[in-house]
């Protein structure tokens, strides 16, 4: 069997059940840090809180004041337990509507990059939901906000060799990354990340969207301009002015390269998954592929009510095209981008 004959159905989300809003975040982190930030520190989180293009996202804590100087050890167990809940959540709902036995899950595949387990969570899930012990496993880190895409490709070639279905996983616990200081990256960081979880199963049996065709570009002279850096042993981003443009051409030629190798032209695609990097990027990789205000809806809607969820969020945006509605035979771009620099694409038939 060849990746062109399986199918990718089931997209099911997980949130956490804490909403804060811009404005709460906003008075929170001015709360707490007003003596330890310079006042144009201060003056540039109120500017970036203040954007219109989110108004709230959803955190997995439960009193934001524990992230103050949160001890590191805690941090890592409450990325772990976290991570757990939310990817077991989207896994059960995703199993739930496909209508897929636990014991009939042949593989998994799961991506994160705000936190690390050894073993990876992909252990903790397969006790969790009581799958094979013989499961053909995989956790998947180091891609950033573009992970869930390779995970649907090494998802659709364990699919196309194993019988039953695959659970592909990507999970986010962005707010295990908080840190704060007189640092644009920091403060354009905690003003757009949330926290969120996404599952979906791959199999050959027809549903939701064909897996027709995908593609990858890697842009290694552009890693510094995003990117997670250690330092006191914990996870800072780094993101650099330039990065929606960077960003733009990046998606720009690899989009062109997946079309191009399908005989399609821009025309052909009916609806556009693209990943939420922030307004800017957005309005960046909008202006590159010459998309209309409307194909880019979806994105910043999810954007708006839940912020970047780092790699789940294309996830979201293709669960609520969904919602919506589809047409039968209409194409999708599923686009997503992060550190690295990388770009990875998904073309998808709705079936």
């Amino acid at each position: 069997m060849k990746v062109q004959d399986c199918f990718v159905d089931g997209i099911t989300t997980a949130l956490p059940p804490l909403t804060i809003t811009q404005a709460e975040g906003s008075a929170f982190l001015k709360a707490h840090y007003n003596g330890r930030l310079r006042p144009g520190t201060i003056k540039l989180l109120e500017q970036v809180f203040a954007h219109p293009s989110v108004k709230s996202r959803r955190f997995a804590f439960a009193d934001p004041s524990g992230l103050v100087d949160e001890d590191p050890d805690k941090r890592a167990e409450r990325f772990k337990s976290w991570a757990l809940r939310l990817s077991a959540e989207a896994a059960r709902g995703a199993l739930k509507k496909t209508g897929l036995d636990p014991g009939e899950v042949s593989g998994l595949v799961l991506n994160t990059c705000t936190g690390y387990v050894c073993p990876g969570i992909s252990t903790y899930l397969i006790e969790e939901l009581g799958l094979s012990r013989s499961i053909k496993a995989y956790d998947l880190v180091g891609s950033g906000c573009g992970g869930a895409v390779p995970n649907l490709q090494l998802a659709g070639a364990l699919a196309a060799e194993s019988p039953g279905g695959v659970l592909s996983v990507s999970v986010e616990i962005c707010s295990c990354t908080f840190q704060m200081g007189d640092d644009a990256s920091l403060i354009i960081s905690n003003a757009i990340f949330g926290d969120g979880a996404a599952a979906a199963v791959v199999r050959a049996k027809p549903g939701g969207f064909a897996l027709v065709a995908s593609a990858s570009r890697f842009a290694p002279e552009y890693r510094e301009d995003i990117r997670f850096v250690h330092r006191n042993g914990q996870l800072h981003n780094q993101l650099s002015a330039r990065l929606p443009g960077l960003a733009a051409q990046t998606a720009g030629k690899l989009v062109n390269e997946l079309l191009a190798a399908n005989g399609l032209g821009r025309g052909d695609i009916g609806r556009w998954a693209v990943h939420p990097g922030g307004e800017n990027v957005i309005k960046a990789v909008q202006e590159k592929l010459g998309l209309r205000e409307g194909d880019l809806r979806c994105t910043r809607k999810v954007l708006s009510e839940l912020g970047n969820m780092s790699s789940a969020t294309v996830w979201f945006i293709l669960e609520k095209m969904e919602r919506e509605g589809l047409r039968l035979g209409e194409l999708v771009v599923m686009l997503a981008f992060g550190a690295g620099l990388s770009a990875h694409a998904y073309l998808l038939k709705k079936v």
